[in-house]
């Protein structure tokens, strides 16, 4: 079971198409400390009556800049007995302290990075980003080598029109630091409409990277680095490049994926968390949780969201498929 919780709507870079830009007006949320510990126990219960794992992966805004981050960490983990992920910018990651915790706590760790050098930079409104990633990855990886442990390293990066084409040199440059897995995701026209137009796919960067990817795959696999992502994975890239909508019939909502807002309420994904979503407050017990799945789907029945007739969750289309 992997539990993604957006924790914060906070973030330090300003980047064009994401919605926490922080150059962006307006409140930012995040959740409470006292909401994710309550439901860490819930699922640190539901792990062992069923013996599945459950991973919780934090996600933003950028979560490194919660005030609890390392304090609901420490609780999922050595009081829940759950495992923890991140998905960061790795600005934060430039303290030595943070990353020797984030080596000693967390079971995978995934930096962003869209290109390599300057293009990073321009993107992500940070200056000498990517020659900061490149350092703190790799002592990252030092770390690991030295003490035998260490959690999973993984680049995501934003694929758009510019940066396509480029996307080979910077797995490469990757696979160099020591990293263990590269994943992608199509730039969305959800988050920055205006920013969308110019810089979307087109069919034809989709088709030539589609081309260029099984070659590139080999080449990392002997390098002993994972560049996922599966054939449904590609063709709904293409789809969207392509304009066409892809519904979704069945998601199976909360059976093996949940999202989590840092409002607290628990949906299918979060294009429709807000819509379907349940608060956490109802969900303090395993009977609970085992009739959330059913809860879901009935509540989509309903009133089916928008979002499912064209559906964008990536954990769907089978991103981490190998």
């Amino acid at each position: 079971m992997i539990v993604v919780w957006r924790i914060t709507q906070a973030c330090n870079l300003s980047c064009p198409f994401c919605s926490y830009d922080r150059t962006r007006p307006g409140p930012r949320a995040e959740a409470d400390l006292p909401t994710v510990q309550a439901f860490g126990a819930v699922l640190g219960a539901l792990q062992r009556e069923t013996g599945r794992r459950v991973l919780v992966s934090w996600l933003g805004g950028e979560p490194l800049l919660w005030r609890h981050f390392r304090a609901a960490t420490v609780h999922l983990v050595e009081a829940c007995g759950l495992a923890v992920s991140v998905t960061t910018n790795g600005t934060a990651l430039q303290s030595p302290e943070l990353r020797a915790f984030v080596g000693d706590h967390l079971a995978e760790l995934t930096v962003s990075v869209d290109a390599v050098g300057p293009q990073h930079d321009a993107l992500r409104g940070w200056p000498g980003g990517f020659a900061a990633l490149e350092q703190v990855i790799t002592a990252l990886v030092q770390r690991r080598r030295e003490r035998g442990r260490g959690p999973k390293l993984r680049i995501n990066t934003v694929l758009m029109r510019a940066t396509i084409g480029g996307y080979d040199a910077l797995c490469r440059r990757a696979a160099e630091w020591g990293v263990d897995e590269l994943t992608f995701n199509a730039l969305g026209g959800r988050d920055r409409p205006e920013f969308f137009p110019e810089h979307g796919l087109r069919p034809a960067d989709v088709a030539d990277f589609a081309a260029r990817l099984p070659s590139l795959r080999r080449e990392l696999a002997a390098a002993g680095v994972n560049l996922v992502g599966g054939e449904t994975y590609l063709a709904r890239m293409q789809a969207s490049a392509a304009g066409e909508a892809r519904a979704v019939a069945d998601c199976r909502p909360g059976e093996d994926f949940l999202f989590v807002d840092e409002a607290g309420r628990a949906g299918p994904c979060h294009f429709t968390a807000t819509q379907l979503g349940v608060p956490l407050t109802e969900l303090g017990a395993i009977d609970a949780w085992r009739a959330l799945p059913a809860r879901l789907a009935a509540a989509r029945a309903r009133c089916r969201p928008a979002a499912c007739e064209d559906c964008h969750s990536t954990q769907v289309w089978a991103k981490f498929q190998r």
